[in-house]
């Protein structure tokens, strides 16, 4: 499994880079963005390895919108933890899409897809499990301790990622998460195409039924802006924490008076989620 280096910057005196792959899961080039720690990107330091964040982001971006706007590097490299952001759907003239910016490429709700034209290509959900776990851990100074977070689309991907594979991430959090896409517009509209009208194959991609279901009590941390636009018809946060009253799953979810679902969100408070996941990362 190769990759090929498209860019690097110098950050915080560690090393932001850019990779181009031939993924085989989603049968396209894809790209993804790691940050590597100064004490990682030391290329004199071969016998240390570092635990991993694994960044999820939302609906029409890229692994470029959390590397340039979130500001996480900062406490990453004071943490010695390693990002890595993938890209958010399959990419290339022969992948299908949509003319809306809620389906196709942009929008691969991290999910494997069943339906046509959707399913040569569009298989996220194995991509971030296993493929590109595999290739970041083939090239690079890192652990096989993860977490995983993310935000909207990505904050349910990072959500139902960690339900359906109890014991391989040490934690989860997630900015705006969509909570219950079974029940909004989004995620009504992705499933329908993806995964087709069956909707009992739909609750295999939903945080809260998930959550109901689950075996494992994985920390979990949920920030929530309370002037977030999308707030009411498309995240539903009361759902998942009406289902983890129910379930006695410890979620920690906070509400920010005033904040939105934008970026500026996400770096008001991604140095707690960073310091929340490296307590179980670093743990021993």
């Amino acid at each position: 499994m190769s990759i090929e280096l498209v860019s690097e910057t110098r950050c915080f005196d560690g090393a932001q880079r850019q990779y181009e792959h031939q993924s085989q899961v989603l049968d396209c080039k894809m790209r993804f963005a790691i940050y590597l720690p100064p004490v990682a990107a030391d290329s004199k330091n071969t016998e240390q390895k570092f635990p991993v964040l694994y960044w999820l982001s939302g609906l029409t971006c890229t692994d470029e919108n959390f590397s340039q706007k979130a500001g996480a590097q900062r406490m990453a490299a004071e943490l010695g933890i390693v990002l890595v952001i993938p890209d958010t759907s399959p990419r290339g003239d022969d992948v299908a899409d949509d003319e809306g910016y809620d389906l196709g490429k942009g929008a691969g709700f991290y999910l494997n897809a069943t339906q046509q034209p959707w399913k040569q290509h569009y298989r996220m959900y194995d991509y971030i499990v296993e493929e590109l776990p595999q290739l970041v851990e083939a090239h690079f100074p890192v652990s096989e301790r993860r977490a995983i977070s993310g935000h909207s689309m990505g904050g349910h991907g990072a959500l139902t990622i960690a339900l359906k594979n109890p014991g391989r991430y040490t934690s989860v959090s997630a900015f705006s998460p969509i909570c219950n896409p079974m029940a909004c517009p989004w995620g009504e509209k992705a499933f329908s195409a993806y995964l087709g009208s069956d909707k009992t194959s739909w609750e295999e991609y939903d945080a809260t039924v998930l959550l109901s279901r689950a075996t494992e009590r994985l920390p979990m941390l949920i920030s929530q802006g309370e002037d977030d636009q999308f707030l009411e018809q498309q995240l539903k946060p009361n759902a998942l924490e009406a289902a983890a009253e129910a379930a006695g799953y410890p979620v920690k979810v906070e509400h920010h008076t005033g904040y939105d679902h934008s970026y500026y969100f996400i770096a008001s408070f991604i140095e707690q989620h960073l310091r929340f996941h490296a307590d179980y990362l670093l743990a021993h």
